[in-house]
């Protein structure tokens, strides 16, 4: 981390520029500090961070915690190190680019959202299991399973949100709702981060909400598709 810390501060001297004392210029110790401060809480809420975020945006989780590691913002666990490898934050900062377009064009998201949908869950059990399970097989199989299950809700919460969603014919909802699931991922990241245990309390009230939302929209998708059923057969009957 010093060593990068070093070569982006050289980049900028080349350029004239000086961090001296200023805020900026202690961002890299700070960085070192607390990331050599990750504790179990530190790495649990990192598990639930990717878990459930891999619901929502699975190559912006990748991204936004590879990207972490590479700059020494956090220490990723051994099981994480891949995130951070060129090869990998190119791969995962690609295809972010991509979603980040495909997910706010009608039609066009729901297609993107079904292709999508094999891997988010299976990638957010392996994420979570990445950052519990170097030590222990059993930890592991704990975070696997979290990760999991939180990938699944979230996953369950986009889907049926953008169904309701669907119903409508203008775009903007679209992209509003797209917008929301990018600042939840970039926040849930930064959260688990910087406060874990904040973290851990936020996003218990937040999977309780996305059940009783889930619930809800499904019964309103059940009644609107049962509504069609019933115009179309009578206007079968008429002709």
């Amino acid at each position: 981390m010093d060593a990068l810390w070093q070569t982006l501060t050289g980049w900028l001297h080349a350029m004239g520029l000086s961090l001296g004392d200023s805020p900026l210029g202690l961002v890299g110790p700070v960085a070192a500090q607390a990331a050599d401060k990750m504790d179990m809480p530190g790495l649990l809420a990192l598990a639930a961070a990717l878990g459930w975020a891999s619901g929502f945006r699975l190559y912006a989780a990748v991204f936004l915690v590879g990207m972490a590691g590479a700059l020494g913002w956090i220490a990723l666990p051994q099981g994480l190190m891949v995130l951070q490898h060129p090869a990998m934050l190119a791969a995962s900062g690609f295809m972010l680019c991509v979603e980040f377009f495909a997910d706010k064009i009608p039609g066009l998201d729901a297609l993107w959202d079904m292709l999508n949908s094999v891997l988010r869950i299976p990638a957010g059990a392996v994420l979570a299991a990445g950052a519990l399970g170097a030590d222990s097989a059993t930890m592991g199989l704990v975070a696997a399973l979290l990760g999991g299950s939180l990938a699944a809700t979230s996953q369950a919460t986009k889907t049926t949100t953008r169904a309701a969603i669907n119903t409508s014919p203008e775009p903007f909802s679209n992209i509003l709702a797209s917008l929301a699931e990018d600042g939840l991922v970039l926040g849930a990241v930064w959260l688990a981060t910087t406060h874990p245990l904040i973290f851990g309390v936020v996003l218990a009230v937040t999977v309780v909400l996305m059940w009783l939302v889930t619930v809800s929209l499904f019964r309103f998708l059940r009644a609107a598709l049962r509504r069609l059923t019933a115009l179309f057969d009578n206007s079968q009957k008429v002709v």
